[in-house]
């Protein structure tokens, strides 16, 4: 099946193999028989992968690449220890099928299978040391994995602080209990490659898999070489190019129906885009919920008293809710918050000042950076915990005041909030209207939340619970986000819900498939095997009953919540995304299958998406493939960063895709910069996702929000501060197909007055129709130094005389070029010069 092949572009080496680097002089001297010898190292923290070389006679080496991976280990986070491979041993069994085996952190052991050493079965992860008690497995750190046959068993050997473990199997998939070890096992060779040790195991192969091994790191070379482009390159490609004629036919008969809801946004909780960002409150740390694990530890000040200074004390004793177990208590004193960044505040509007209080009466101020008091109020509290509000208004515009709570007696307080009353649509704890309108302007057609690696969370403990973050803001559950901070929750389901109406966009929320994040390093190995199975039928009901609580009547359990929070009319939920970036393993799929059948069985007319890992190839895209097409799922979601490159040479990505299997969702893609090009890369290739629109259903690019100086994750779409907003150049070109969508994809012809193929990948045209409005769209794409002079044809469809016409130009490393529009005639706009680095949008009306 495609899925399973490497069909993303045909491939053109333009080298023939130099046989005498690789250790031949002609093809009379290539032999039967070799030798492979399969190593890893510990360079780069072990997380270079499995390396290959190979010899005919065991005493010249040649490497392949030399250190070119075949397999990564995905064990573990992205730290030190994280995703390592050390002292990998290859065993080939009876069947003819490779095993590897390599040692991880925790007691864990990691295996994976393949038939020619270049496509990996799903990646297994053994507790080893799972029956071993505490005494007997010392550190539990497993090392020096070895394997060997005896019979139709296959044992594997490994070493804990000095003691000598080993199982046996049969299959490779399932292992006995762990005994104590005391036989002779087997050694690693040791050879000599490019003038150091390597400790590795030694197999005699076929030369034709050696053959196939060196032309897939080859393959692997050139595909990189040639994805590396920039403009720079691009001017040394394209010296001596002169403008471009480019002859566009359009059929308006040719079509076919395409998605009318590709543009869309996704949201995660990642570089503070919700508190701090997208959600409206101005003081940080409001519950006094703060905790040094948030930052495991790493920041000492990271604690319950972040954001705050002053004289106080942080007590537990009767909080106001168990959810909500800190609050300050101030005697004589005065305590301050200094917000995100500072509290931004604009003239002669007006702030909603809320806390809870007992105690004695204080006195609540917003002052200046200059110590000038710009507003304040006394409030009294009553004996017992009260929630108290007051409305301040500021004279003045500031970006960094703070604000002040003082009492001369004793008071308790918590919960301490202050929000803009104007919030996008007005609402109570609302969200911040710049960045709002910011978002509402690309029109999305749909807001896929809470995240990514947010929704199934660092270790199963922090797997995004969305019953925590419904209800009353003080009995929410805060928590730990996995990008190193904090999360008040205050943005919750029904607040996200809310904010797909007021867009008029649909919601996909995404929840985890019952196993965290496979880069999870919180909780040692048992985070990395998911939520244990007797506690998966009680998932699986939290799964339902979010549907239930989206769609459900007010006379439901769930649906009669959301009535209570102020919304009875149901949020329409269609779509429910199961999974994200997972590693698709045994674990993951026996949740996985669990809770799609569920959804499946009870709410048939639910949209089930599916998740094929991180990448647009490999074993979690073969094996979540393989499980979408078993699970007949109507929708997958992929994912892909690459660079500009990869975008500009792979537009025909989804011209193979089988048209009866699943739909796609591209539900995270960025071209890995915030310069023009990059915006351009996107832009052409949204050209082809546009002619691919019966088959990709949805897109979003990601990262969507991210506060200067807080960012865990570059590029972004749009970058802002307390009190500005800054599009990248990015957005503008999401903005521009999400304003100018189309249901009708129309087939067009180019030709081109070069025939070289460099040149014509880089211009894109995409035609649609609106079946709406009737409006025909054509967006034509110039990614080329030099300009482009369009003679366009529309047949078999009547236009008006004057269209809509969109320029948006610039310099490839610009970051500040901005669409410039226009009335022009349909004639003049469909000869009218494309500068070069362009993307343009043409609308007019038909007849």
């Amino acid at each position: 099946m495609k899925k399973f092949l490497l069909h993303h572009r045909m491939i053109v080496l333009f080298a023939v193999f130099i046989s005498f680097a690789f250790g031949l002089k002609s093809k009379e001297d290539k032999p039967d028989k070799v030798y492979l010898f399969a190593y890893s190292t510990l360079k780069n923290n072990g997380k270079n992968g499995l390396h290959f070389a190979w010899s005919t006679d065991q005493k010249n080496w040649f490497g392949v690449g030399p250190e070119h991976p075949f397999l990564k280990s995905d064990y573990g986070s992205w730290g030190p220890t994280g995703k390592s491979m050390s002292e990998a041993f290859l065993i080939k069994d009876d069947n003819g099928i490779f095993h590897c085996f390599w040692g991880v952190q925790d007691d864990v052991f990691a295996a994976a299978s393949s038939k020619d050493l270049m496509n990996w079965t799903r990646q297994s992860y053994i507790q080893a040391m799972k029956n071993v008690t505490k005494k007997e497995s010392g550190k539990s750190i497993i090392q020096n994995i070895k394997v060997s046959k005896k019979g139709g068993d296959y044992t594997i050997h490994w070493k804990v602080d000095n003691a000598n473990y080993a199982s046996v199997t049969k299959d490779f998939k399932t292992y006995s209990k762990a005994i104590i070890d005391d036989n002779k096992v087997p050694q690693f060779s040791e050879i000599t490659l490019q003038g150091e040790t390597q400790k590795g195991t030694i197999t005699e192969v076929d030369w034709t898999l050696i053959d196939s091994l060196i032309k897939s790191m080859e393959s692997s070379k050139f595909r990189d070489k040639q994805d590396n482009v920039s403009p720079k390159s691009d001017s040394l490609l394209f010296v001596g190019l002169k403008p471009v004629t480019a002859q566009i036919s359009i059929d308006g008969k040719n079509s076919k129906k395409i998605s009318n809801m590709l543009t869309g946004m996704f949201f995660e909780d990642i570089n503070y885009a919700a508190d701090g960002g997208l959600y409206a409150e101005l003081i940080q740390n409001r519950d006094f919920e703060y905790s040094l694990h948030d930052k495991k530890g790493s920041d000492k000040n990271w604690n319950e008293t972040m954001a705050w200074s002053g004289n106080f004390k942080v007590e537990k004793a009767n909080p106001i809710h168990p959810n909500n177990s800190h609050y300050a208590l101030l005697t004589k004193s005065k305590i301050s918050n200094s917000g995100f960044d500072g509290i931004p505040l604009k003239a002669n509007e007006k702030y909603d000042f809320s806390v809870f209080a007992k105690g004695a009466i204080f006195t609540v101020k917003l002052i200046g950076s200059n110590g000038e008091t710009l507003v304040e109020a006394t409030l009294k509290p009553n004996t017992s915990w009260k929630k108290i509000t007051v409305v301040l208004k500021v004279a003045k515009t500031v970006s960094d005041a703070h604000l002040e709570i003082s009492s001369d007696g004793e008071v308790a307080v918590d919960m301490v909030s202050l929000f803009p009353q104007k919030t996008f649509k007005n609402h109570k704890n609302g969200l911040r209207a710049d960045l709002a309108e910011t978002i509402a302007d690309m029109h999305p057609k749909f807001v896929r939340f809470p995240g990514g690696c947010v929704a199934h969370g660092d270790g199963i403990g922090n797997i995004y619970r969305w019953k925590n973050t419904i209800g009353p803001l003080e009995s929410r559950t805060p928590m730990r986000n996995i990008w190193g901070y904090h999360q008040s929750l205050g943005l919750g389901y029904f607040e996200y819900f809310q904010f797909c109406e007021d867009l008029g966009a649909l919601p996909v929320p995404v929840l985890a498939a019952g196993v965290p994040c496979q880069n999870s390093s919180d909780g040692g190995a048992g985070q990395q095997f998911g939520i244990p199975m007797e506690d998966m039928d009680e998932y699986v009901q939290d799964v339902l009953d979010l549907i239930e609580y989206a769609n459900g009547p007010v006379t439901s359990v769930w649906g009669k919540k959301r009535a209570e929070a102020g919304h009875p009319k149901p949020f329409n939920l269609k779509y429910v995304g199961i999974g994200n970036e997972d590693l698709i393993s045994d674990v993951f799929e026996e949740r996985y299958r669990m809770i799609v059948k569920a959804v499946q069985k009870k709410y048939p007319e639910i949209t089930i998406i599916g998740t094929v890992g991180p990448f647009f190839e490999g074993t979690d895209y073969n094996e979540g493939w393989a499980i979408a097409n078993d699970l007949k799922l109507p929708i997958v979601d992929e994912h892909y960063y690459q660079s500009p490159g990869w975008f500009i040479n792979n537009q025909n990505f989804y011209d193979s895709y089988d048209r009866s299997e699943s739909k796609v969702y591209l539900g995270e893609y960025a071209s890995r910069g915030n310069k023009f090009y990059n915006a351009l890369a996107e832009a052409l290739y949204l050209t082809a996702i546009e002619r691919n629109g019966d088959v990709v259903t949805m897109a979003s690019y990601a990262p969507l929000l991210a506060r200067e100086k807080h960012t865990q994750w570059n590029p972004d779409l749009i970058y802002f501060t307390g009190n500005e907003v800054k599009p990248t150049v990015n957005y503008f070109v999401q903005k521009l197909y999400g304003q100018n969508p189309g249901d009708i994809y129309l087939q067009s012809k180019i030709k081109l007055s070069d025939a070289n193929n460099e040149v014509h990948k880089r211009i894109g045209v995409s035609v649609v129709q609106d079946n709406a409005s009737g409006d025909l769209i054509v967006k034509l794409v110039n990614m080329l130094p030099v300009a482009v002079i369009p003679s366009i044809d529309v047949s078999n469809l009547t236009t008006t005389e004057k269209a809509n016409y969109t320029t948006f130009s610039g310099t490839p490393e610009s970051t500040t070029a901005r669409p410039i529009s226009h009335t022009i005639t349909v004639t003049a706009a469909f000869s009218k010069e494309l500068p070069a680095y362009s993307f343009t949008v043409i609308r007019m009306k038909t007849k």
